[in-house]
């Protein structure tokens, strides 16, 4: 296990989103080559005996699929939107809480 931690790579910028019971954490990490790659973490709090536990899934992101990545996830939640739920008015979870409120406004993903 300690050996896995040494593996970690540092981390340069991360942002996170909390949602219920699952957080999701935007990580940007370095290579040994000075090279960036993007961790896209859930975690999920789950009760388990006399405490709570936290069940992790991670995804690696790298530079050369950022902008298939960003333009899938668009498109599919533009899908959902406009075709399966159109009768919903999205901008109703447009409002963040004030602790996870942000300076910045912008809800367009870039990674440009």
């Amino acid at each position: 296990m300690e050996e896995n931690k040494q593996n970690e790579r540092e981390e340069i910028y991360s942002q996170r989103v909390r949602a219920g019971k699952r957080t999701y954490f935007f990580d940007v990490k370095s290579t040994r080559s000075n090279d960036y790659y993007l961790t896209i973490t859930e975690s999920k709090r789950k009760f388990k005996d006399d405490g709570y536990v936290y069940e992790k899934h991670k995804i690696f992101l790298y530079k050369e699929d950022f902008q298939k990545f960003k333009d899938a996830l668009t498109e599919t939640v533009d899908h959902v939107k406009t075709e399966l739920l159109p009768e919903v008015d999205f901008s109703q979870y447009d409002v963040k809480p004030e602790e996870d409120a942000a300076p910045d406004t912008n809800t367009e993903l870039s990674w440009d």
